[in-house]
């Protein structure tokens, strides 16, 4: 396969297709987890590592999602706990476990809250022992992640485990062994896919959710885009009813 923007979007949409045929029976099940917790008055908690930070930016704050979630970053143990900003320059900084724990702390979740983590890989330290915290304390998770690519390597944590097998739910992205698909000719590969699909799984969800809380008689508590009149307002009324559960930070 040659090396051109025909030739990716032509590959992406490969894996996209696959993913949409593979993957209904899984985004009904993780859609009914969330809109249960949602009944429950939970709130939904997303949470990514690296690139994978992309999907837990798609399913909360934004135009068309869900009022009742809240992201979860590495960023936290700084902006909202008391580590030194220093410990953000560490690049293996999702390869630590004992960071989750501050991570899970710092989120303090209701116990009907409800977690989406995200990860290509699945395997490394601190979202293999967020996932495990999550599950020792009651709550049900859903995972995004590539099922070719964590198959194909080693856990980093001490459990030897990996995120998509301690989920109730996965949801698999496509994405191929090293995210990228096209071969380039002095070796190596180019074209990553991973955030385009995970963001797909992440829609497809949230439509679900509305649709199945649409068709028990319940109205959706949706973000209106804060650009369109009213929409501020629109939004900050519903926002009120999770004040203290919920963070909006830039």
């Amino acid at each position: 396969m040659s090396v051109s923007a025909t030739a990716y979007v032509e590959a992406t949409q490969t894996v996209i297709d696959r993913v949409v045929a593979n993957t209904g029976s899984e985004v009904a099940a993780a859609a009914g987890i969330i809109a249960g917790a949602l009944r429950a008055g939970g709130v939904l908690q997303a949470f990514g590592t690296g690139h994978s930070e992309a999907l837990a930016m798609e399913l909360v704050g934004r135009a068309g999602g869900l009022v009742p979630t809240n992201k979860i970053s590495l960023r936290d143990v700084v902006l909202f706990g008391d580590a030194p900003r220093e410990v953000l320059h560490n690049e293996k900084l999702e390869r630590d476990p004992d960071i989750a724990h501050r991570l899970y702390a710092l989120a303090a979740p209701s116990p009907q809250d409800v977690f989406v983590v995200a990860s290509n890989s699945g395997i490394n330290g601190c979202i293999v022992e967020f996932a495990l915290l999550v599950k020792e304390h009651g709550h049900q998770l859903i995972a995004i992640t590539s099922a070719a690519h964590t198959a194909r390597v080693t856990p980093r944590h001490p459990s030897g485990r990996r995120l998509a097998e301690i989920a109730d739910v996965v949801l698999d992205n496509g994405a191929p062994y090293g995210d990228t698909m096209l071969p380039l000719p002095g070796g190596g590969t180019v074209g990553a896919v991973s955030s385009i699909t995970s963001a797909l799984l992440g829609q497809l969800v949230m439509v679900e959710v509305v649709r199945q809380l649409q068709a028990a008689g319940e109205v959706p508590p949706i973000y209106l885009s804060a650009n369109v009149p009213g929409g501020d307002e629109h939004n900050h009324t519903l926002e009120s009813r999770y004040a203290g559960r919920i963070r909006r930070t830039a």
